[in-house]
């Protein structure tokens, strides 16, 4: 199939794009195009205007401030993960982003376009879960933050208006006195393929071991990735080994409710779930990343 008529445009800057939104009553915003093209040429999606973001340069950089990574909307996956920024000071997203699709597909697709398509097996989506990101949300009379969980509403649904575009994100960084480590795993039919079950954490450990500081989250268990606060709390305060790791896990496992489909069964995700927060838990613990993640 091909898409239905549609009518285009290419604004050359944040203001002109803006416009364009708030003189739309349907209008789609296309960068990287891995999702929206496909599912126009199905017909599932018919925009009577295309607004192409690709020019608007303010929406390409990935800035470092004081106490988070900043990654314009329209930064390009490939980009995000060859930069030695996110590598040493937002280590997680760096772990997960080979993970997402296969080298074509993360040197057109954005970071932006993963969190505003709200898939819940994205690998994006489940970093911003964990970290709990900021989103900057813009239209043409002025801009909003949100929180991701306020953004994300439900699989592939969020609350971004129809006159509104995400231009930012801030991954929080951690800069207390301390250790930090992550991990990130997930299981999927076939490299590059979409997760089966994925978990991510992060650790902030002090010179005797001792966590300080959690982030774990869990997806496709759930409707939409699950930031696991009681796994957290029984992690802060704790020595990390693989008894704590595993204690850690089992209380994830009966935490969530994990639904049956044709590539799992509801005890096969929970089990999947388990084995990989474990994994993810104790890399966390394991040796400090490489790259500034030692702080005091």
């Amino acid at each position: 199939m091909k898409a239905a008529a549609f009518d285009y445009t290419r604004p050359r800057d944040l203001p002109g794009l803006l416009r364009q939104l708030s003189g739309s009553t349907d209008a789609k915003i296309i960068a990287g195009g891995q999702s929206l093209v496909p599912m126009m040429a199905m017909r599932l999606v018919r925009p009577a205007l295309l607004v192409d973001i690709n020019d608007v340069q303010d929406l390409q950089n990935i800035t470092l401030e004081d106490d988070c990574v900043a990654i314009g909307a329209c930064t390009r996956q490939a980009d995000a993960e060859a930069s030695e920024v996110i590598r040493q000071h937002l280590p997680l997203l760096a772990k997960a982003l080979p993970f997402v699709g296969h080298d074509q597909t993360r040197n057109r697709g954005t970071v932006g376009g993963s969190l505003a398509h709200a898939d819940p097996s994205a690998e994006i989506v489940l970093v911003a879960v964990t970290l709990q990101a900021e989103l900057t949300l813009a239209r043409a009379d002025g801009e909003r933050s949100a929180a991701t969980d306020d953004f994300l509403d439900g699989p592939m649904t969020t609350t971004l208006e129809e006159d509104e575009c995400l231009t930012a994100i801030r991954f929080p960084r951690w800069t207390e006195a301390g250790r930090v480590g992550v991990g990130f795993h997930e299981v999927s039919p076939r490299a590059g393929d979409f997760a089966v079950v994925a978990a991510a954490a992060q650790l902030l450990l002090d010179d005797d071991g001792v966590c300080r500081r959690a982030a774990v989250a869990v997806a496709n268990t759930t409707p939409m990735p699950l930031r696991l606060a009681a796994v957290e709390n029984a992690l802060v305060g704790a020595a990390i080994d693989q008894n704590t790791a595993r204690d850690a896990a089992a209380l994830a496992g009966a935490l969530i409710d994990p639904p049956s489909d044709l590539h799992a069964s509801a005890a096969g995700r929970r089990h999947m779930a388990r084995t990989l927060i474990e994994r993810a838990i104790l890399d966390a613990a394991g040796p400090a990343v490489a790259g500034g993640q030692t702080h005091g």
